[in-house]
């Protein structure tokens, strides 16, 4: 049977977020799932009750296909920008897959720059240092968070993309390390070598060298590493799971509850979308058979998941796009919806 990571079970577990809203060290909150589960909603439902709470919330989409801008209607990018109609909540799209040439040339460094004037060498050691499967996100990552621990936002909510780009993101500190040590063998190896050709070439402005390449990914570790120790304190961080009562995302919410605990990361939230409610007089065959499929999968879910916040949420009849219609669909995160009988 899964169970929470860290939750206290002697509190109640209720049909609702309300001990999220209720948790005021929250710095970090989660929200993934399976694709195409609703996860956006979700996410930009919970940071709107979240503002009824909070100080100043930063509602992130690390998913590459973006879907905030859609959600409330207005554009939003790389840089923190307010939620039109309210005062304390932003938003922001940023791809965790950036290249890393982009993470070296960040902030104005010449690391990059030193790499490619080495030519063949250079290529070399970039080959053999970042070879590391997800080094490349772990970095651009980093990144981001360094960019967000700036910001002082009181909390901060990640709409995630589909489960496995989340459960790879949270092996990143590791990835990290093996990355700045396999970076500090060669620059121990060829380290000298390497700057006084850097040197005689005059490649890098202000006599910048393979140390500065080093300092800029060990800064970047720190960060990281910094971070994730956050993630792992129930008091700061929570992941909420999100599914539609269905076998396969049934069955990738308990991997994806299976590895958080791995990792130590507090999950006591599931919120289920896409509910069917008929009427009991109700004489379409389809909604009925469809409800019942369903209510096989809810109990499963509520026998699997008994010690966690199991949220059921409606499928409207029409999509939840706009300020108006997310505020009402949030609601229902606090309130459990009432079926008609």
């Amino acid at each position: 049977m899964a169970s929470a990571a860290t939750f206290d079970e002697d509190l109640t577990m209720e049909a609702n977020l309300q001990s999220i809203l209720s948790q005021k060290t929250l710095r970090w909150i989660f929200v993934g799932g399976k694709g195409g589960v609703g996860k956006t909603t979700t996410s930009c439902s919970l940071a709107i009750q979240l503002a009824k709470h909070r100080k100043s919330v930063l509602l992130i989409s690390t998913d590459p296909a973006h879907n905030l801008s859609d959600a409330f209607n207005q554009k939003f990018g790389k840089d923190a920008r307010l939620v039109e109609g309210f005062d304390n909540l932003s938003a922001m799209e940023i791809d965790p897959n950036g290249s890393i040439q982009d993470v070296l040339a960040a902030g104005g460094d010449d690391a990059q720059d030193a790499m490619n004037s080495l030519g063949g060498v250079g290529n070399m050691m970039q080959d053999l240092a970042f070879s590391i499967p997800g080094v490349d996100e772990a970095m651009s990552f980093a990144e981001v968070l360094k960019q967000v621990k700036s910001l002082s936002y009181e909390v901060i909510v990640f709409d995630t993309a589909p489960t496995g780009h989340t459960l790879r993101f949270l092996q990143f500190p590791t990835v990290m390390e093996k990355a700045l040590a396999k970076l500090s063998q060669l620059s121990q190896q060829f380290g000298p070598m390497l700057n006084t050709f850097l040197g005689q070439r005059g490649a890098l402005p202000g006599g910048q060298n393979l140390e500065d390449m080093l300092s800029k990914m060990e800064s970047l570790r720190e960060t990281i590493a910094e971070v994730n120790t956050q993630f792992k304190d129930a008091d700061l961080t929570t992941f909420v799971c999100v599914c539609i009562p269905e076998f396969l995302s049934l069955y990738e919410t308990e991997r994806m509850i299976q590895e958080l605990n791995s990792y130590h990361i507090d999950t006591h939230s599931i919120v289920v979308n896409q509910l069917l409610f008929p009427r009991k007089d109700n004489p379409c065959e389809q909604c009925n058979a469809r409800r019942k499929m369903q209510k096989k999968y809810l109990d499963q879910i509520e026998e699997l998941y008994e010690d966690f916040n199991v949220v059921k949420m409606p499928l409207l009849v029409e999509e939840v796009r706009g300020k108006e219609k997310l505020e009402k669909f949030s609601e229902m995160l606090v309130t459990p919806f009432q079926p008609p009988e």
